[in-house]
């Protein structure tokens, strides 16, 4: 029976991206023994060496070949690479643990965040999918509260740093700041709009009824994470010029009214969510802050003055750590001190056959 990550193999795929430092950063901050790690990304990275650890990597070119021997993959690239590689690793006897939005809503694939939904992972068919980085903070200051007096409807204003959108976006940020500041037309090949010195309302496309796909996503991970579909969502999703850490106004009615003290308690009492909320201290979590921290952090807690059974907060969370490779380590976690990592072989070979 496997008790630790230590006595695994693992691969990353997108090792050379954000996310992929990030998830090495937190790898090596976290665990004392690393497992044996693969190092995976595009072609246009095979050769670089990354050191995590004592371990010195060689980066490989990910394929549909690449996860023999691999105990989990870790795959944070974008969703048309995950569906070719994730039921390839599955087929070579991997669990597979994906940032994208590939699997999210598909019924066989659970969409865990760890201490909101932890025992999904155990009906897992050999796919597992973490939230988008805007819905993850908010499910964990949500889900507390839920328990103890359930959601109706939740509003959200989302402002939602660069690094979201990858590696290349922070970078562009940088540059359009400069050009802006030397009286120079930004460039704008990586975000699509001047994002220095200014906000998009829009992230990802839009459908048809007004709302992007970030918003939409957005309330159906809430909705499937906490078990909860009656609850009714909206979300409006800004992208802000910030590198890292999204942040979030969020209104949330209940069924019946609750104090500020009780939320503060119980959000106070959930592993991994930190209250910080001293508004006469100007006391509250910015992106300055919160950056390499792995708390989801809340503050400016006070009482929705439109309606009785309503509360009001600011959340904010490092979206490359908790929003990702924090979130994605915990479920490995908890596959192994579930003993979940082998699913169901029925339910793995439907879900192969779906890709």
């Amino acid at each position: 029976m496997t008790t630790s990550l230590k006595d695994l193999s693992i691969a990353v795929v997108g090792a050379t991206g954000a996310v992929g430092a990030e998830f090495f950063r937190i790898a090596e901050e976290r665990y004392s023994q690393l497992p044996k790690i693969k190092a995976l990304a595009s072609s246009r990275s095979v050769g670089k060496r990354l050191t995590v650890g004592s371990q010195e990597l060689v980066v490989e070119e990910a394929t549909e070949d690449s996860f023999a021997g691999v105990d989990i993959a870790f795959i944070g690239v974008t969703s048309e690479v995950s569906r070719r590689l994730a039921p390839a690793a599955v087929a070579a006897g991997a669990v597979v643990i994906d940032d994208g939005s590939a699997f999210r809503m598909r019924d066989d694939v659970p969409l865990v965040v760890p201490e909101v939904n932890g025992a999904d992972v155990e009906w897992h068919s050999g796919i597992l999918s973490i939230p988008n980085c805007s819905t993850t903070p908010l499910v964990m200051a949500a889900h507390p509260l839920h328990q103890v007096n359930p959601i109706v409807r939740i509003m959200a204003s989302t402002y939602q740093s660069a690094s979201g959108a990858g590696g290349a976006p922070m970078v562009e940020l940088r540059e359009q700041a400069q050009d802006v500041l030397d009286g120079k037309p930004a460039r704008t090949e990586a975000i699509g709009q001047q994002l220095a010195f200014n906000v998009i309302p829009r992230i990802d496309r839009f459908g048809d009824d007004g709302y992007t796909f970030e918003e939409q996503k957005m309330r159906q991970e809430t909705q499937k994470i906490m078990h909860a579909p009656q609850i009714r969502f909206s979300a409006t999703c800004v992208r802000v010029p910030v590198y890292i850490t999204h942040c979030a106004a969020v209104n949330i009615e209940f069924e019946r009214p609750m104090s500020t003290d009780e939320a503060r308690q119980l959000m106070n009492d959930l592993p991994g969510l930190t209250v910080m909320d001293d508004p006469s201290q100007d006391s509250y979590p910015m992106p300055w802050d919160v950056t390499g921290k792995d708390d989801v952090f809340v503050g400016r807690i006070r009482q929705d003055s439109s309606h009785p059974n309503g509360l009001v907060m600011w959340i904010a969370a490092d979206n490359l750590r908790k929003g990702a490779a924090l979130n994605s380590l915990q479920i490995a976690e908890e596959l192994v001190a579930r003993n979940c990592l082998k699913p169901n072989q029925t339910q793995q070979v439907k879900s192969v056959a779906r890709g």
